[in-house]
């Protein structure tokens, strides 16, 4: 059984699992779960890059580098949801998580990962450290939230006004170019300039908002089951498209807040 972190705020429960991803397994709200459950659900962290980066290369500099390929042909989600972290420090409403960052990503670094519970919010940050050589990365969070809280209630609805989307090619990556936003359903990233700002809405029953100064939110909701709203803190295939470096003296720091209120 793997030694889970549990945080409770008001009549909400968080827990999380850090040998499994350092990934929030579960978020219990007056009682009802809100995400689903399962081995690759909950919510876990991409980092040290989000969404598909294409072919499992980025460049840097001159150098290429080749990432493992998990959803052939590209490299999906980053290296640190497969691995265990170490629980740095926990309280009651908080826990500080960290993550090494090596092979196979080509450079030494860090992630911390800090989370804290609040009884109508959830307040998630990221840190990424880089040790001795410069790198590009990107830190975002995957939640799969329910489609349907299961208490005989309506499924939930998305609202959100993205100021484009990125056109998605055949091969699941952006083309470069911004479009208008088409209707869904998506498996697809918007730009939202002034932060991510994406409403959930059981209807009469709860009001999810997921807010971070990020720019970038891919939303999923294909699934029969679920809705993924992935606040990130650049677009799929960012990599090379949209490098942020993070230098020994400047890491990547991304926050995000789910705040909810019952119906």
């Amino acid at each position: 059984m793997s030694n889970l972190t549990r945080l409770t705020a008001g009549d909400a429960e968080l827990t999380i699992n850090p040998e499994h991803g350092g990934r929030i397994e579960s978020l219990r709200i007056a009682g009802t779960e809100v995400l689903k459950q399962g081995e690759r659900y909950g919510s876990f962290p991409m980092v040290p890059w989000c969404g598909r980066t294409e072919n499992g290369r980025f460049r840097d500099g001159a150098t290429t580098h080749q990432l493992p390929v998990n959803a052939a042909p590209h490299a999906i989600h980053g290296t640190v949801r497969d691995r265990a972290w170490t629980v740095a420090r926990t309280s009651a409403t908080e826990a500080v998580l960290t993550c090494e960052l090596d092979d196979p990503w080509p450079y030494k670094g860090r992630v911390t990962q800090v989370l804290e519970l609040a009884e109508d919010r959830l307040t998630l940050r990221f840190g990424v450290e880089a040790f001795d050589a410069s790198f590009p990365a990107q830190a975002g969070w995957h939640p799969w939230f329910l489609r349907n809280l299961g208490h005989g209630g309506e499924d939930v609805t998305l609202g959100f006004t993205p100021e484009w989307q990125e056109e998605r090619g055949e091969d699941h990556l952006p083309t470069g170019r911004r479009i208008a936003p088409l209707p869904g359903p998506w498996d697809d990233c918007f730009g939202m300039p002034d932060g991510v700002d994406v409403t959930l809405t059981w209807p009469g029953e709860l009001e999810l908002k997921v807010t971070s100064r990020a720019e970038w939110v891919v939303i999923y909701d294909e699934p029969e089951d679920a809705v993924c709203v992935e606040p990130q803190s650049g677009p799929p295939n960012g990599l090379n498209t949209h490098p942020r470096l993070v230098t020994p003296i400047d890491p990547l720091e991304v926050e995000s807040v789910w705040a909810w209120q019952r119906l």
